[in-house]
């Protein structure tokens, strides 16, 4: 096997610990945490790091996926010109596809309902609008100019700046044969980020959630691969950066735009030393599984924080039950993850790309990127 197909259990474990930071996120939107006993007693900065950086995790999705992406790239077709773009959108598609049709399809009845929580507000999107903006992806571009939709919604923004991205890059891959080209656009790209979420946005949401706020994370983790083990660093740097990053969180330099391209940087780095040294403790096991099935797991878990903080809510719940219930929505939206690629999404996949072997059967990189 090539050493490009080597399971990277690392990978799973950034992505599961993102997943988390996102699910965690979305509940201490609706169940402050530090309005508990608990969370009181816990010091600020721990309550930023946990509880607040649903958002920069999405930023280290995105650098994770073109570094696993381009791997794959790389791994199937030896080179970047000899891709072949109906065999990768066709493969895009088989992941892709099928869980997000299911999930607008179950949007769609739950606003068709007047479900609380999921029907979209009609000075905001109808329906078809909100629908032609998923299938399209730029329900990035659609909220920043007419505001939030509901959570179920919401959380496809950063699919649209994926998917968009994903059009592209094998086209250019294809026909731009000079490798300082692309080194140059990938640049560029880098360059545009932080003045995108500083300077050119169209508001907040924007500075958040825009293609170019976002595609220099992107371009950041195909670089990586691209450069594969020519950068060494010790391995504590990649992390560490990672962490000063969340730990700051906001002031100057989060104004500046760069907090996103330092954070891109250590998720390269660390990229790069868990290529190197693939290996992760059997502790991390648990993340390893949230990791391999956070496609999943993202696109659905606003069903149970939605559904259950509403629940939370008409009972009446005490605030120093808070932590059994974050416990207690976060094992549920993990599990429904779980089942949903169990049962529905990764046997579709299989379908899809005509192949009757099992996830475990597959190339571990390849794997990582069907799940990304």
């Amino acid at each position: 096997m090539s050493d490009r197909l080597k399971r990277l259990p690392g990978v799973d474990v950034i992505r599961g610990l993102c997943i988390f930071a996102v699910v965690i996120h979305h509940i201490n939107l609706r169940i402050r945490f530090n309005k508990s006993p608990l969370g009181a007693a816990l010091p600020d900065w721990i309550h930023r790091i946990l509880f607040w950086n649903g958002s920069y995790s999405v930023k280290v999705f995105f650098v994770v996926s073109g570094f696993l992406i381009t791997s794959t790239i790389l791994a199937r077709w030896k080179t970047q010109t000899a891709i072949d773009l109906k065999g990768f959108y066709r493969l895009r598609a088989a992941r892709i596809a099928p869980l997000l049709l299911a999930i607008l399809a179950i949007l769609s009845v739950l606003h068709l309902a007047s479900a609380p929580g999921f029907t979209i507000n009609p000075t905001r999107a109808s329906l078809p609008r909100a629908l032609i903006a998923a299938l399209t992806f730029h329900v990035n571009w659609l909220e920043p100019r007419h505001g939030y939709l509901p959570g179920a919604w919401d959380v496809l923004w950063s699919l649209s700046v994926e998917e968009a991205f994903y059009l592209a890059y094998p086209l250019i891959c294809r026909y731009v044969k000079r490798g300082w080209i692309l080194g140059v656009l990938a640049l560029a790209l880098m360059a545009a980020g932080p003045l995108f979420r500083t300077v050119w946005a169209f508001n907040e949401i924007d500075s958040d959630y825009g293609y170019l706020a976002n595609l220099d994370c992107i371009a950041m983790g195909c670089a990586t691969a691209l450069l594969g083990g020519r950068i060494r660093a010790p391995r504590f740097v990649g992390p560490a950066l990672m962490m000063a990053v969340a730990f700051v969180k906001s002031g100057a330099l989060a104004r500046s735009g760069f907090d996103v391209t330092l954070l891109a940087l250590g998720t390269a780095l660390t990229l790069m030393s868990i290529r190197r040294n693939p290996a992760a403790g059997r502790w991390t096991s648990p993340l390893q599984w949230l990791g391999r099935n956070s496609y999943e797991v993202y696109l659905t878990h606003m069903f149970v924080v939605t559904t259950a903080t509403q629940i939370y809510t008409a009972m009446g719940t005490p605030i120093r039950w808070a932590f059994a219930w974050f416990v207690g929505i976060t094992v549920l939206s993990a599990l429904l993850g779980d089942a949903v690629a169990r049962w529905y999404s990764e046997p579709l996949n299989r379908r899809l790309r005509g192949t009757r072997s099992s996830t475990t059967d597959q190339p571990a990189l390849s794997r990582a990127v069907e799940t990304a």
